[in-house]
C-alpha cells in the first residue's frame, strides 16, 4: 500500500466521524462546554501541574483534551490529521474564548508545520495504531520536546487490540507483520450511527514502543498496566467502578490501557 493512501483513507474516516462524535452521549459536548475536564486519573497523575508550561497534543481530534489542557492553565496546541476536526475546535476554543491553537497535518509532517519546542508532549486512547513506523513517531516527539521535557502517553493495551470485536478469540496478530484494512458501521461514540467507514491500522507490541521512545532519546520514567478502560468504547463491556469498564466475560484478567511518562535526555 503506498503511504498516501492510508493517510487518505484514514483522513476521509475521521472526518465523516466528527461531528457524529460531537453529537454523541460518549463526548458530551454540553458537559465539555459547561466546564467539565476530559482527563482521567490516569494521564493526570503522570501530568502533574501544567500551570504555564507549554503542551503539543498529538491527534487531539477536535480538541477537547487540548482545550482542557487551557483550562489548566497550559499553553497547548492540538495535532490532528482531519481538517474537520481541527475546523471545529478552532470554532469551540473561539466560542470558549481560549488561547488553544490547533493545527492540521499528518503526524509525521508536524514539524514542517510547527517551530517551537514544548515542555510536555502528550497523547492519549486510540493513537499509535494509526501509524505504520513507530520510529518516525517517536522521532516527532523526541523532537519537539525540549530537554527534560516530558512525553505522556495513555492508550489501550495491545493485548485488546488481539481480540475480534466481541472478545471471543484471539483474531489478530499482537505483532506489527501488516496494515490491518476494514470497514465498519457505526463508531465506537455512537454504535448505531448510520456511518460506514474504511480504516487502515497497524498493531504495536509494546516493545516496540518502548524501544521506538528509548532508540529516540526518551528515557523510560514509569511504564502502567490498569485492568479496566476508562471508557466504554468496546463490546462485551461492564461497567465494575463510575467510569471503569472492563470485558464482562475476562473481569480483571487482562490489560486494557497503559501509561507511559517518558523524560527527553
Amino acid at each position: 500500500m503506498k503511504e498516501n493512501d492510508y493517510i487518505k483513507i484514514n483522513k476521509q474516516t475521521w472526518n465523516n466521524k466528527t461531528d457524529v462524535h460531537i453529537t454523541s452521549e460518549f463526548y458530551d459536548m454540553q458537559g465539555f462546554l459547561d466546564g467539565k475536564s476530559t482527563l482521567n486519573s490516569i494521564e493526570l497523575e503522570l501530568l502533574g501541574n501544567i500551570k504555564g508550561k507549554s503542551i503539543l497534543h498529538l491527534q487531539c481530534h477536535f480538541g477537547q483534551d487540548t482545550m482542557t489542557f487551557s483550562r489548566m492553565g497550559a499553553k497547548a496546541t492540538g495535532v490532528d490529521l482531519s481538517d474537520k476536526a481541527i475546523e471545529r475546535a478552532r470554532e469551540f476554543a473561539s466560542k470558549l474564548n481560549l488561547d488553544t491553537s490547533f493545527v492540521c497535518c499528518d503526524i509525521y509532517d508536524t514539524p514542517n508545520y510547527i517551530d517551537e519546542k514544548f515542555d510536555v508532549v502528550f497523547t492519549s486512547y486510540g493513537t499509535i495504531g494509526w501509524f505504520p513506523d513507530l520510529d518516525k513517531w517517536a522521532k516527532v516527539i523526541s523532537h519537539f520536546l525540549k530537554p527534560e521535557g516530558k512525553f505522556i502517553m495513555a492508550d489501550f493495551h495491545p493485548v485488546v487490540w488481539m481480540y475480534d470485536n466481541d472478545f471471543k478469540e484471539v483474531f489478530y496478530n499482537y505483532f506489527n507483520v501488516e496494515p490491518i484494512i476494514e470497514n465498519e458501521e457505526g463508531t465506537y461514540a455512537d454504535k448505531e450511527a448510520e456511518i460506514s467507514t474504511q480504516t487502515t491500522t497497524w498493531n504495536h507490541p509494546t516493545s516496540e514502543l518502548l524501544n521506538s521512545l528509548i532508540n529516540n532519546g526518551l528515557e523510560i520514567n514509569c511504564f502502567n498496566e490498569y485492568d479496566y478502560s476508562p471508557y466504554n468504547c468496546f463490546n462485551q463491556t461492564e461497567e465494575f467502578e463510575p467510569n471503569k469498564f472492563r470485558i464482562k466475560h475476562f473481569g480483571n484478567k487482562i490489560p486494557m490501557v497503559y501509561s507511559i511518562k517518558a523524560s527527553k535526555k
